[in-house]
């Protein structure tokens, strides 16, 4: 089972209605020292922990975009459906704005406003409206756990005659709603009493694996090994990992895929050990209107994040700093994409397409 902490849940106020109420979301900055729950009751609070990576992993942000244009629709009354539908598209532009990568951002904004487009021609009545707006994000926080479990499902079969895999960041339970995609397929695994040791980069600047993914699966049983970044190499010549299995926040129409930043490196190495290397992502990470991963906008962070460790600085002032968040693994490195419909095999334009057209 993954693990039973909520990464974030909508709080209704009353319990026979959606509306209002408020996001409660596990603040990921402050582990693993503490666990720290936060309510945002607002889009621009919203924004806000999304671009500090309060909450983050591609799938999470996907379904708190979703919450969030729920917080637009409950502290003005509105006069009119359209009213109603004015607010949702401005709340949508907002939020859109907060990280430009992880394409599920957009997907789920551009799903929940086409739905309420949708709606309005039933509910005509905003209040009305409004609830049935929450209920289709509801849907896509159940829908992100249905498919964390289908992910997981379909990728333990790689896990056949392996022991050990080597994974990079966060893409567990704390990424998503449910199970997670990169690490789904452990959990399956635990629960078929199946035991696989787990070794995790720690992910420079920010840690994503050493504060959050070793975390992660020690609170749920595994065996973990942290490992500095720059030490899969001598890591793989040993002979210790089976496969590697990373997560995606975005995916091109050819296979390309753009990941947290050392992943593009670590597919690399993981062809010259002949390790396979897997990527796991729900489909709403797939972007069919980009040919090929040199579209994919990379976000670029900001220099601190480098130039110092744990609030101290840890390099000489004023120097030049390159910190993209993320980089592009080329399709030709990838064994596989797993998504919730199954694995997906080079040629990847093909397999690809009949998965998102599916």
């Amino acid at each position: 089972m993954p693990p039973a902490i909520r990464t974030l849940e909508w709080i209704p106020k009353q319990p026979d209605r959606l509306l209002p109420g408020f996001i409660r979301l596990l603040d990921q900055t402050r582990l693993p020292e503490t666990l720290t729950f936060r309510e945002v009751r607002d889009p621009t609070d919203l924004w806000l922990a999304i671009r500090t990576l309060q909450v983050r992993g591609a799938p999470a942000i996907g379904v708190a975009a979703a919450m969030g244009l729920l917080l637009s629709l409950q502290n003005t009354p509105f006069h009119s459906a359209n009213e109603l539908l004015a607010a949702v598209r401005k709340t949508a532009q907002y939020l859109a704005t907060a990280r430009p990568t992880a394409v599920n951002l957009f997907w789920a904004l551009d799903r929940m406003s086409r739905a309420a487009e949708h709606l309005a021609s039933t509910f005509a009545d905003p209040p009305a409206l409004a609830e049935a707006i929450a209920r289709e994000a509801l849907a896509i926080q159940n829908e992100d756990i249905a498919m964390g479990r289908a992910i997981g499902e379909h990728g333990v079969r790689l896990l056949d005659g392996v022991d050990a895999i080597l994974t990079h960041c966060n893409a567990g339970s704390l990424a998503t709603a449910g199970y997670g995609t990169a690490l789904a397929p452990l959990y399956v695994a635990q629960e078929q009493g199946r035991s696989v040791a787990v070794y995790v980069d720690e992910t420079r600047p920010l840690l994503q694996g050493a504060r959050l993914t070793a975390w992660e699966l020690i609170q749920s049983g595994f065996s973990v090994t942290l490992l500095c970044d720059n030490m899969a190499a001598w890591l793989m010549r040993q002979g210790k990992i089976g496969a590697v299995l990373v997560g995606a926040d975005r995916i091109a129409s050819n296979g390309d895929t753009a990941n947290k930043i050392g992943t593009y490196a670590l597919a690399l190495l993981a062809a010259a050990h002949r390790i396979p290397f897997y990527v796991l992502a729900p489909t709403s990470t797939f972007d069919r209107a980009l040919p090929d991963g040199t579209a994919i906008p990379i976000e670029h962070r900001p220099a601190e994040e480098i130039t110092q460790f744990a609030g101290r600085g840890i390099a000489p002032e004023g120097v030049s700093v390159f910190n993209p968040a993320f980089d592009v693994t080329p399709a030709a490195l990838i064994t596989a994409i797993v998504c919730e419909k199954g694995l997906a095999r080079p040629p990847f334009e093909e397999s690809l397409r009949i998965f998102s057209a599916g």
